[in-house]
């Protein structure tokens, strides 16, 4: 034994356990990278949210049923996700293990070329069945959606990171502001604009148009990505595959706070899609359904001021929040919301129904600014709630580093495999929920409401116990 052993530590120190995991992360950020992955960030929310203005215009033109209250089932199927995510939840893990074969870059380029084929299948749909089998297409391609940020993780680190995730959070509400805008406005287009698009195409496909510009701002980051995003995946730049076993999912989901935070993300998962899809078809249903009546182009306009609350959100308030106030419980209160977001909107329905001069299921001009107040204040506290998917971030870190493992391993936090199941049901279950409270007329047809506040309890309960978690672990430092 030399002198040195005996006086070297029995514990290693935390730097040395850090640099016995994996290479440490970048110190400095790639401003250029950081601007390719935020442009590419947006591509996903303008695919997915530029349907929900006229997705239910779409399904009434297919005739597949005459009660405008069951139209929200169908839509609901199409645009709600409920095959997509299923198509999602197939290929998240092949897409993720070929990350880490072929690299990040070559699999975000593939997935983005194949969104831009469904999109455009989606605009010619003219049958139920065509719609269901171009939104496959487009979960199937969209389950390289968690490579985008793990490459975001490789090229930042723990110095930049609490300001890097909230700008990178900007690009998904700047995408749901263009989306709705696009999808609203552009479709029936040879309607809207016959000076200048009154051509046999856009009136046979009304919905073409707003499909081939998304389709093409695809391709545009397609192309983005093959010149300027650099390969981050070390075994892809070095052609050595061989690499450590990480922690399984089982072994990483025998911590507490990580098993909490993974439950309390799936009930996320199942509120924010419900909520997607209720919003839109209680804006479209006729104010005697239980909606709100609203024109397709003002539905697009709503979705536009959540997208636009969503940005300001992410670039005035989360870096503050991040820096000085406690992960856990944000994260927590955020999802606290849930239940009062889904009371609120019997409540506008309420008061639409309370106006005197109601004419066609609409609300006249003024009792529809009071009206849009409150789609404002409904939008607003939703995306509060919204907030914990950018807390998702520090607090998968905090769990790894407290393993002390190195998070960057991961093509997506451990578990999110199982986040496609609750988007698949949350659409499909919501939108019949509400198809059903509307004949039934149980709780004044306000079953729906009900039904999902009580679900999003169940993601206060466990959200509850990352913050006791967090506690236990603070202490015990």
């Amino acid at each position: 034994m030399t002198p040195s052993d005996e006086t070297r530590p029995l514990l290693p120190h935390d730097e040395e356990i850090a640099s016995s995991t994996s290479e440490p992360r970048r110190s400095t950020l790639a401003y250029s990278q950081l601007a390719v992955l935020c442009f590419l960030r947006t591509l996903d929310p303008l695919n997915f949210t530029q349907i929900f203005p006229y997705i239910n215009e779409f399904v009434s033109r297919l005739h597949l049923t005459e009660d405008p209250s069951q139209i929200g089932f169908y839509s609901g199927m199409i645009a709600g996700e409920s095959v997509f995510a299923l198509a999602q939840l197939i290929a998240i893990y092949p897409w993720s293990s070929m990350s880490d074969t072929i690299g990040r870059r070559k699999v975000i380029i593939s997935g983005i070329f194949g969104l831009s084929l469904s999109t455009i299948f989606f605009g010619v749909s003219r049958s139920f069945l065509f719609a269901m089998i171009s939104r496959g297409l487009a979960g199937l391609f969209s389950g390289n959606v968690p490579v985008i940020p793990t490459v975001l993780c490789e090229i930042t680190s723990t110095e930049n990171e609490v300001l890097v995730f909230p700008f990178f959070g900007i690009f998904w509400p700047i995408g749901m502001v263009l989306g709705p805008l696009i999808g609203g406005s552009l479709s029936n287009i040879a309607l809207k604009y016959p000076t200048f698009f009154d051509y046999s195409v856009f009136r046979a496909f009304p919905y073409f148009f707003p499909c081939v510009i998304i389709a093409t701002v695809n391709f545009v980051g397609m192309f983005t990505a093959y010149f300027f995003l650099s390969e981050t995946r070390m075994s892809a730049q070095s052609g050595n595959l061989a690499e450590a076993k990480p922690l399984s999912t089982r072994e990483l989901f025998a911590d507490r706070m990580m098993k909490c935070l993974c439950i309390s993300a799936s009930f996320l998962s199942f509120i924010s899609t419900a909520f997607d899809v209720i919003f839109v078809l209680f804006c479209y249903t006729p104010v005697g359904k239980g909606g709100l009546g609203l024109e397709t182009d003002e539905i697009g306009y709503a979705l536009a001021i959540s997208g636009v609350i969503a940005g300001c959100f992410q670039l005035c308030l989360m870096p503050t929040l991040l820096r000085y106030v406690d992960h856990a419980r944000c994260y927590h209160f955020s999802i606290a919301v849930w239940p009062v977001v889904f009371l609120m909107l019997p409540v506008l329905n309420e008061f639409a129904l309370s106006a005197s001069d109601l004419e066609n299921g609409k609300v006249n001009e003024r009792t529809s600014t009071t009206l849009w107040i409150g789609v404002a204040i409904v939008l607003v506290t939703a995306k509060v709630g919204f907030l914990p998917y950018t807390y998702d971030f520090p607090l998968n870190f905090d769990c790894h580093r407290y393993l002390l493992v190195e998070p960057v391993k991961y093509q997506h936090p451990p578990g999110k495999e199982i986040l496609p199941i609750p988007v698949f049901f949350g659409p499909f279950l919501s939108s019949a929920l509400f198809a059903v409270s509307a004949d039934s007329h149980l709780f004044m047809g306000y079953t729906w409401a009900l039904v999902l506040s009580a679900i999003s309890l169940g993601g206060m309960h466990f959200s509850s116990r990352i913050v006791e978690e967090s506690k236990r672990r603070q202490g015990s430092i």
